[in-house]
Formats: C-alpha cells, sequence, structure tokens
C-alpha cells in the first residue's frame, strides 16, 4: 500500500501547477513550459479545443433558431449573465448560468464568467493598452490604496515582450499618459470618427482620439503564423470563438504553444478546493482538487503554485486555503486578503447624431471597435473634486432608415433601397474606482456550492467618487460633441451594477509592504514565496485602462522570477 501512495504521489508531481486556463493562466503555460518545467494546468469547467469546440463559428444568421437573440424563459433563468452583452444565442454556451454556480450578493453585483479552458479569453473585447507611471505612480500621489511597488520601467519590456507574441494592432500615438508598444498596422477610423479626431485635436490641448489597440493580427508576423494563426477576417463574430485565431486568446494561442512543448498536463473538469500549506515542511506543496463530475478529492503537488484562476476566484481559493500557520487563509497574516476589491465604471454612455459628411458611409467592420479617448482628467496635476479620472470609448455608424409605408411591390422596394440616416455616434466611460476597505469578498459560513466549497460573498459597490467621476464625464463629452456640431445629444446614466465591466481587480494586491498587502513587487506571496497571483487579484489600483494586457506582461515577468529562484534554489 505504501509503494502504491509513492507511486500515486509521483504521478501526481509536477515542477509547476497553475490554477485557471483564461488569459494569464494560458500566459503561465506557455512561459513554464517553454522553460522545460513539467507544468499541470487545473482548469474547473470543461475543455474547448481550438476551432474545433466553436460550434457557432461559421453559422449563417438564419441558422440560428431565434436570430441571435435569446430565448425569454433563458433571460428569465439567469438574470445575471443574461445583462452581459457577450450573453447571446451565438456565445451563451462559453458563458456561466447562473444558477449552475451561485454566489453571495451582500450588495447588487454581476459576476459574469467563462468557465472552460480559455476562460473568458474566448469572449473578452481584446482592448490593450499599456500602463503609464501616471497610473503606477497614482496612489502614492493621490493617497489611496498603498503604493504600488513596480513602474513602468519594470514592465515595460515585459509588454514588448508580451504584445509581439500576442499581437496588438495600433499606432505609435506619442501620447506620455498611454505608452507606445510594439503594434501591428493599426485599424482605422472611419469618416466621421476621424472627423470627431480632428475637432477634438483642435479645440484641446490635451485630449486625444485615438484608433483603439486591440488584440487582433491585422497583418501577421512570423511568430503568429508560428502559432497556426491568420490574419483577422473582420468577422465581428469574436465571441464565438475564431476559426482563424485572427484574435489573442489562450485556445488559439499559449495553450496550443505549451503543449507542443510536449511538458504540458491540463485537466479540464478540475475544480480546485485549496492550496495545500504543509505545516510541518513551512511551505506550499500543491493544490487539492474537486473533480467537477465525481466530486472524488485528489492532491497534486509541485514546486511553484501561480493562481490564475480570475480576481475572485483567486480570492475565494486563497481564502479557503487554511491551515494551523494561516486559519484566516492563505498569507493573510495582515487581514487584508479579499479586501481593497475595485472595478472599472462603466455606469454612463453618451449618444448623438451627426448630420455632416453624407457623401461617405462605413466599408467593413472594425474589430477593434472604433476609437479610444485616454484618460484627460487629473493626468498632470488634480483639477476635479474626484480622484483619478476615466477613459472612454468612441465610435461612428450610418445605419438604413426603414421606410414600412406602402403594400407589395412598393412596400419591397422600400426595404430593400432603404435611405442611409445620419451619423449615429457614441460614447462609453471607463473610469477607475478608488480601492476600499469596504469593497470585499468574503467566504460565506452557511452557503457552498456543488463541490463542498464556501460560497463567495461578494459586498462591492459604488461611492461618491464614482457619481462625480459620472457627473464629469457627461458634462466633458456632452461638450466635446457640442464642440463637433452633433445634434441629438442623449445622454445615459445606466443602472448598472459593478461586474458587468467584468474589470474586477484586487484583494490579493501587490505593494511593498508584508503589513498592507499580499504579494510583492514580482507577484510572489510575501509569506510563501512558492506561490504566485498574476490575475486581476494581484491588482493594487485599477487604472482606467483595459487590464489583460498587464496580466500578460506581469504573467511572464512573475514566471521568469520564478524559475531563476527555483534555479538558485530560493524557491524549493
Amino acid at each position: 500500500m505504501s509503494n502504491i501512495n509513492i507511486d500515486a504521489a509521483k504521478a501526481n508531481t509536477f515542477d509547476a501547477i497553475i490554477i485557471g486556463s483564461g488569459i494569464s493562466g494560458g500566459w503561465a503555460a506557455k512561459e513554464f513550459t517553454e522553460k522545460g518545467l513539467k507544468t499541470l494546468v487545473l482548469e474547473r469547467g470543461r475543455d474547448v479545443q481550438h476551432i474545433k469546440d466553436y460550434p457557432t463559428t461559421n453559422m449563417y444568421p438564419y441558422e440560428f433558431a431565434h436570430k441571435g437573440e435569446v430565448e425569454l424563459a433563458i433571460k428569465k433563468e439567469n438574470p445575471i449573465v443574461s445583462r452581459c452583452y457577450a450573453f447571446r444565442e451565438d456565445a451563451m454556451h462559453f458563458m456561466v448560468k447562473d444558477k449552475e454556480h451561485p454566489y453571495v450578493q451582500e450588495k447588487p453585483f454581476d459576476w459574469i464568467r467563462g468557465y472552460q479552458v480559455g476562460g473568458k479569453s474566448l469572449l473578452w473585447a481584446r482592448q490593450t493598452q499599456r500602463w503609464s507611471d501616471f497610473d503606477f505612480e497614482g496612489p502614492a500621489r493621490d493617497d489611496f490604496a498603498v503604493d504600488w511597488p513596480i513602474r513602468y520601467k519594470d514592465i515595460a519590456p515585459w509588454y514588448s515582450y508580451a504584445e509581439k507574441f500576442a499581437g496588438i494592432s495600433g499606432n505609435r500615438d506619442g501620447l506620455s499618459e498611454l505608452p507606445d508598444g510594439e503594434f501591428l498596422p493599426a485599424f482605422p477610423l472611419n469618416a466621421a470618427e476621424d472627423y470627431f479626431k480632428g475637432v477634438i485635436k483642435s479645440k484641446y490641448n490635451n485630449r486625444h482620439v485615438i484608433s483603439a489597440r486591440c488584440a487582433h493580427l491585422s497583418k501577421p508576423n512570423q511568430i503568429h503564423l508560428d502559432q497556426g494563426r491568420a490574419k483577422c477576417q473582420n468577422r465581428i463574430l469574436c465571441q464565438r470563438g475564431c476559426p482563424f485565431g485572427g484574435y489573442f486568446s489562450s485556445n488559439a494561442s499559449t495553450l496550443p504553444w505549451a503543449a507542443k512543448t510536449g511538458h504540458l498536463t491540463l485537466k479540464p473538469f478540475s475544480v480546485v478546493e485549496s492550496v495545500i500549506y504543509d505545516d510541518a515542511k513551512g511551505k506550499v506543496t500543491g493544490v487539492r482538487v474537486v473533480d467537477a463530475h465525481t466530486k472524488v478529492t485528489t492532491e497534486y503537488y509541485a514546486k511553484v503554485v501561480f493562481i490564475n484562476a480570475g480576481a475572485l476566484n483567486t480570492n475565494l481559493i486563497l481564502l479557503n486555503s487554511t491551515s494551523k500557520r494561516f486559519p484566516h487563509g492563505l498569507g493573510n497574516d495582515n487581514g487584508v486578503l479579499g479586501k481593497y476589491v475595485a472595478f472599472h465604471n462603466y455606469s454612463a454612455r453618451i449618444s448623438a447624431e451627426y448630420d455632416g459628411l453624407k457623401q461617405f458611409t462605413t466599408d467593413g467592420r472594425n474589430p477593434a471597435g472604433g476609437g479610444y479617448i485616454p484618460r484627460f482628467r487629473n493626468v498632470f496635476k488634480q483639477e476635479t473634486n474626484f480622484k483619478r479620472g476615466y477613459a472612454a470609448g468612441f465610435s461612428a455608424g450610418r445605419y438604413s432608415e426603414s421606410n414600412t409605408d406602402g403594400v407589395g411591390p412598393g412596400l419591397k422596394n422600400s426595404l430593400l433601397h432603404a435611405p442611409l440616416g445620419p451619423w449615429e455616434v457614441g460614447s462609453h466611460m471607463m473610469g477607475e474606482t478608488i480601492p476600499k476597505e469596504s469593497n470585499f469578498v468574503s467566504l460565506s459560513s452557511e452557503k457552498k456550492d456543488d463541490w463542498g466549497i464556501p460560497q463567495l460573498n461578494i459586498s462591492v459597490d459604488y461611492d461618491e467618487n464614482d457619481a462625480l467621476m459620472k457627473k464629469d464625464y457627461i458634462e466633458q463629452l456632452t461638450e466635446m460633441f457640442t464642440e463637433a456640431g452633433f445634434k441629438n445629444i442623449k445622454p445615459n446614466i445606466e443602472g448598472q451594477s459593478p461586474g458587468l465591466d467584468i474589470h474586477e481587480m484586487g484583494g490579493a494586491r501587490m505593494g511593498h509592504d508584508p503589513k498592507t498587502s499580499i504579494l510583492n513587487k514580482w507577484n510572489q506571496l510575501h509569506t510563501c514565496p512558492n506561490v504566485f497571483v498574476t490575475d486581476g487579484a494581484c491588482m493594487t489600483s485599477t487604472s482606467t485602462q483595459n487590464p489583460s494586457l498587464t496580466y500578460m506582461a506581469l504573467t511572464a515577468r512573475a514566471v521568469d522570477y520564478a524559475v531563476s529562484a527555483m534555479s538558485k534554489g530560493e524557491i524549493a
């Protein structure tokens, strides 16, 4: 019996274990396996293989039973996830249904999840911007949260490293608040978007409209072809999974790359219950997993563990990883774990019409989504009654105006030859929220999921700073739209709950001081040197930029450090 146990332990022992296969988990897998380490990736959901498991990717609109719309009965059963823009007939199979994985909402929070190999990398909006020192220095300058233990210079080479492999389209815009990267050709603005860009440039010194930067292969380089990926076809069907690999996902890029090394073991349907801390050895030795179907528990062992389960699930795993040494959660000596959760404020929009440029219409589709307005408030100095600021999206298009007058051939002709209306323009806000101790997640003391794991209790909300920022966004964009000659300007202050932005961050934040943070400058637990967190849970603050590119860069940097530390015997 003892020999059987020893053999089983050997079979379940790896150099590195990665929890989660989404954007950051996929990157960790690529980096570890490239460096020759025997790597286990644990995914709680089902396997999704590139191309093979994209069932709707080439379907025509008429092939969907409801033309893409979700049945009313399904919406009623799923009031949370159905509020997400991607929850449609062509992609809802990639999204967690409300009843399947419940959680406790102490305050309203729309937790949008994708439990499958690749996670939400199949569904993300693919917007990719670097952070600058205005972001990394923000908490220290503006007196909130704790100081980031890194600066732009520390991560800049890793941004370049990630961008070259992932494939990021964009222009070199020369903006200090939004550093340039290693870009493929940008997707151009259309006539109305370019017109608005010109107006803003002529009217404002510190405001800019640029082509949105996105993780699409506008012109693949050899490294992308080597991944088996091809040029983006501008189909704008990305949420279905792209058979061309035109946009970056774990499924199309990092996981197949890791698999080719021969060092990857991928285990779907593996629900991580906790990280194992051995009190006798004084270190983490592995991970405890519950089989999603059989509910049988298995332990896997490794020298190093990367937790990349998605920001809130990573917090859940750490909080549930208790031991004699860590009775309140792994690494939680200071009581900070689960606290200072933040997100992006997407709760305001504005639309309008433009009667000019009638000689133009749009030609084709833009996977980047149009334009991007980098943050312009409180960048170089404090100038408002709120902290930090917001970025904004901007897009424009012309659409047919259906005329249903007449009957018979007259009606048919009107519908077939409907005239184009004016340009419809719109913007959405992307506001930075301030991490606060009162915004937290914790484990439910009463409710458990189907695998015996405590459900997550979420207590996260907006505050006065968010309200003031939203008011300013509406005022400033209204002014900018007016300067451009737009008409019928309609602000929309939505009542959406936090979470629908799908950019939750924090809870296991980075910092200098073990008394006030969970992770050090290498994304390494202060108290457990062989455990790393490089997904959204690690974030000290949120900035206004989309976060996924930063996760990629932080992950590559952390793996490089971890492997070096292992070779020196600092992690054993």
